[in-house]
């Protein structure tokens, strides 16, 4: 069974992906730069779960050393993705599509532990996630069942375990808690002639909707949507999109990753749109590298290439453009936590805090540890519960020394994590998207 399985892996992602990163790898001199920036590595000190580590780990598969099932498969599935390694790395070792091969190949190889929860998440990928009807019902009864205060009162209640209450924590910190006294406008205020002007010439974009901003996020969304038009862009909307597959290549799922690529490169390509907007870090992350995950496919390479270079993160859209000068907020002091996959992966630091800047009465407060990972990583933090919520105790004692009254961060998944964290710490902070900020600001009705 093991020679089979050491086949399978030799001709795998993680072979081909190795051989076509090879001089990038062999640059990687385990120097140990990267350790500190590991969230697991800096929780438990173990090599085995730092980048250099699991690369090694990683080497010893190919190479025959090592099986699939058993310590591999631990280590890897422990590491959250967050890609900071890279931003460490002076060498660019490319990290990331490394992690994303090795677990295509354990999930190819199917090994015995947690097959049940395995099976389990792979019907929620492969089915659920792939059927647009379905997905909204479910999120659409997850959204009742947080708006109807039900989900609200079991947690207040105290009637779930840790883990059980952390759940609903998170879907309880989807729905904004957002509050801004705005001032009224003032009586000699005239329209802008200018942005209007720029409205009916600015560039089309079209907004990817997403799974989980539209099914709980709805509000930044629209806010999105509101947004743009006040800056000049002529937003269209694109039929027929479906989830990014962010999630699907995360767990190994590459093959349906790569069924959500083409669908949505062949939905996005019919609106015509000079951009593609997204305000889910993560999303866009994956939607940025769909040239890199249809590569060896001949009909959509090209496709998917052109396709990615007009994927734009709302922040990075917004400061490149130029933005409209916001209304004043009463004034309160915002934390910034930037997401890893906005961060480390799409390599956009400045831009959200820049665009918050732009809003009188808003004191940007300085957080450490901005940089780090929240421990939300998708689905990482129900999945591994233990570490998620020990590199979460972090991230909320830091946001408690800062001061700060509200919390900005530009992931759905960072912004559900640090809500939950905060609620179960009996903190009363807001945490909102950067672009909710901006659309209060414009709206002081």
């Amino acid at each position: 069974m093991a020679g089979t399985e050491q086949v399978q892996i030799a001709g795998g992602n993680l072979a081909a992906t190795l051989e076509a990163n090879g001089e990038r790898l062999l640059t990687c001199v385990h120097c140990g730069l990267c350790l500190p920036s590991c969230p697991t590595y800096v929780q438990l000190g173990n090599e085995n779960d730092s980048p250099r580590g699991r690369l090694f780990l990683m080497r010893a598969v190919v190479e025959g050393r090592l099986e699939v099932p058993g310590s591999f498969t631990s280590h890897i599935n422990l590491c959250l993705g967050c890609r900071a390694c890279e931003s460490a790395c002076p060498s660019g070792v490319p990290y990331g599509h490394l992690l994303e091969a090795a677990r295509a190949d354990i999930a190819r190889a199917r090994p015995v532990e947690g097959r049940a929860r395995g099976l389990l998440l792979r019907l929620a990928l492969n089915h659920l996630l792939m059927r647009p009807s379905l997905l909204g019902a479910a999120l659409t009864l997850a959204r009742w069942f947080r708006d109807s205060g039900f989900a609200r009162m079991i947690f207040d209640a105290g009637a779930a375990d840790s883990r059980s209450r952390f759940a609903l924590a998170l879907l309880i910190s989807s729905r904004s808690s957002l509050k801004f006294e705005r001032p009224r406008p003032r009586a000699d205020s005239s329209p802008d002639t200018t942005r209007d002007q720029k409205r009916t010439q600015g560039p089309v974009v079209t907004i990817l909707k997403g799974c989980v901003m539209e099914g709980l996020f709805k509000e930044v969304n629209r806010a999105t949507e509101r947004v743009l038009s006040r800056n000049g862009f002529h937003v269209v909307e694109t039929a027929g999109q479906f989830c990014c597959g962010a999630l699907h290549s995360h767990a190994g799922e590459v093959e349906s990753a790569r069924e959500l690529a083409r669908r949505n490169i062949e939905a996005f390509s019919r609106t015509g749109c000079d951009f593609i907007a997204v305000n889910a870090a993560g999303c866009g992350a994956a939607m940025k590298e769909y040239g890199s995950l249809l590569s060896n496919d001949p009909k959509f390479k090209d496709r998917a290439a052109q396709f990615s270079a007009r994927v734009r993160d709302i922040s990075e859209l917004l400061a490149d453009s130029g933005i409209s000068p916001p209304a004043a907020l009463r004034e309160i002091r915002v934390a910034y936590d930037a997401p890893c996959h906005l961060l480390h992966a799409q390599k956009i630091a400045s831009a959200p805090v820049e665009l918050m800047s732009r809003i009188s009465g808003v004191e940007l407060v300085p957080l450490r540890g901005s940089e780090t990972c929240c421990g939300g990583a998708g689905i990482y933090n129900l999945q591994h519960f233990e570490m998620s919520r020990d590199i979460l105790r972090e991230k909320i004692e830091s946001i408690r020394a800062s001061g700060a009254g509200a919390v900005a961060s530009s992931n759905p998944g960072c912004i559900m994590q640090i809500g939950a964290g905060l609620m179960l710490a009996g903190e009363e902070l807001a945490v909102a998207h950067p672009v909710q900020l901006l659309d209060v600001a414009y709206d002081p009705e």
